[in-house]
């Protein structure tokens, strides 16, 4: 047997196995799998199913600092990270409950104070500075999620934080008024069960070789045909059938509400993101 076809005998018995790993599609080829690969292969989304059973704190300990060493621009780290063990502040601020929550925030207010010790007049209000910020703090929550896996514990990450009225997390939390965002949530915890995998698109649409490029109506068909399979499991919901011709039907009209009129006025995130000074205000 060759090494192409081991790689793909392997993730196929893996994924028959109940491993985690997911068949590519045909054509894919795989690097050999270490347990860097493993850990990531198996990530799963645990909603809301978690144990009432606290995390050690040493394993805490290193998710956090394991979070830390993720990239992050001019190494300024512009995030701040709120550790949560009081389970009724969990559910206030994410919706969700488990062993501890992570709340990441995009957070310039460390570098200002620094700055104006130092004398200097430091201003990140900018689209530019936020959008940094966010994928910082992104690239970091998500480096705690492989953490936690390689520990054998299991994660939620959440834009629950977003949803009702976000000024509760400004008066929960005592977050600075400018220059700091809450991203996202991170609830870590032990199942109660063990979570499906999720499928994953690959191929056309979403790698792109060299130059980006634009879906034909034969691959556009063969992606929603690929959500349409439950042995792919790329759906939130397979209840669908008899009320809709394919899953993506379902997940524009009814998940995300297309059918209903366009919102027009302004929305929460924005309107907090000029509070805090993230977007640019036109001078008078």
């Amino acid at each position: 047997m060759n090494a192409r076809a081991s790689r793909r005998s392997f993730l196929q018995s893996s994924a028959l196995a109940g491993s985690g790993f997911l068949v590519p599609d045909a054509g894919a080829q795989s690097a050999p799998p270490n347990e860097t690969i493993k850990t990531i292969h198996n990530l799963r989304s645990t909603h809301g199913n978690f144990l009432d059973k606290p995390i050690p704190e040493a394993a805490i300990e290193t998710i956090l600092q394991s979070s830390l060493r993720a990239a992050n621009a001019s190494n300024n780290q512009s995030y701040s990270i709120i550790v949560i063990k009081n389970r009724q502040m969990m559910k206030s601020v994410c919706g969700y409950q488990g062993g501890c929550v992570l709340l990441y925030c995009a957070d310039y207010t460390r570098l200002e104070v620094c700055a104006e010790t130092m004398g200097y007049h430091y201003d990140p209000g900018e689209m530019e500075s936020f959008v940094t910020a966010s994928t910082n703090t992104v690239l970091a929550a998500q480096t705690a999620v492989i953490a936690a896996r390689s520990l054998g514990i299991d994660s939620l990450l959440t834009n629950g934080v977003h949803r009702g009225d976000m000024n509760r997390l400004w008066k929960l939390l005592d977050l600075p008024q400018t220059h700091c965002f809450p991203i996202i949530a991170l609830v870590l915890g032990y199942a109660t069960e063990p979570g499906h995998l999720k499928g994953r698109l690959d191929g056309p649409g979403v790698i792109h070789n060299e130059k980006y490029q634009a879906l034909t109506k034969e691959q556009v068909g063969e992606i929603i045909l690929k959500y349409d399979d439950k042995q792919r499991n790329l759906g939130l919901n397979y209840d669908w059938g008899g009320k809709y011709k394919h899953y993506l039907d379902w997940f524009f009209a009814d998940w995300m509400g297309l059918r209903s009129k366009p919102a027009t006025e302004e929305t929460q995130i924005l309107r907090l993101l000029k509070r805090t000074r993230f977007v640019e205000q036109p001078k008078a």
